[in-house]
């Protein structure tokens, strides 16, 4: 079985633009690309999931997902670095897209997006972790049983940080010190 890195995509991979639908405005996190390169060169899989009601709220459509998607995986290609693959949820139950407008088992807390990673690639969810920037990605690699997750205060982290459950989630400033956080226990 195969371990791996599950990361938030807005505030963690990179900067947070609320409801982001224009590629021109991707801007990676700083230290993103160097933190994905060192789990990869550690043996792990980089795996974004990211809830993206936009979609449902019809902010945006699957084709602008997919071409900020491009955008972001450009960048990283340019600092030698790539995720293995990418998770959405698109749903949401008070969405105004009927294809897209409902309860799912995917759209974080809930660990779907996880499970449908682990399933598709053999992945031994705990031996893996997560790293997100809010409570609701933490809680998502609690529900699906992920060896550990940290809480960056990049991205909504800096306002999560002080919600009540926060007290004992693990936190670093941003996703290369969480990077190095987790990748220190494994040695």
């Amino acid at each position: 079985m195969k371990k791996a890195f599950f990361l938030d995509r807005d505030g963690v991979i990179i900067e947070e633009r609320n409801y982001l639908a224009d590629p021109g405005q991707v801007a990676l996190c700083p230290g993103a690309a160097e933190a994905i390169r060192k789990m990869r060169e550690a043996g792990y899989l980089v795996i974004a999931v990211s809830n993206q009601s936009g979609v449902a709220r019809g902010y945006f459509t699957m084709e602008q997902l997919a071409a900020v998607e491009q955008k972001i995986n450009a960048l990283l290609e340019a600092e030698n670095a790539r995720i293995d693959a990418w998770y959405y949820c698109p749903h949401h139950r008070k969405g105004i897209v009927p294809e897209f407008s409902r309860e799912c088992d995917c759209r974080k807390p809930k660990p779907g997006l996880l499970l449908k990673a682990a399933e598709e690639f053999d992945i031994d969810l705990p031996h893996s972790f997560l790293i997100g920037d809010k409570l609701s990605d933490i809680r998502t690699a609690e529900n699906a049983r992920c060896r550990s997750a940290v809480l960056v205060l990049t991205g909504h982290g800096a306002e999560e940080k002080n919600l009540p459950g926060a007290e004992d989630v693990q936190m670093e400033k941003d996703i290369l010190a969480a990077a190095r956080r987790l990748l220190s226990g494994t040695e």
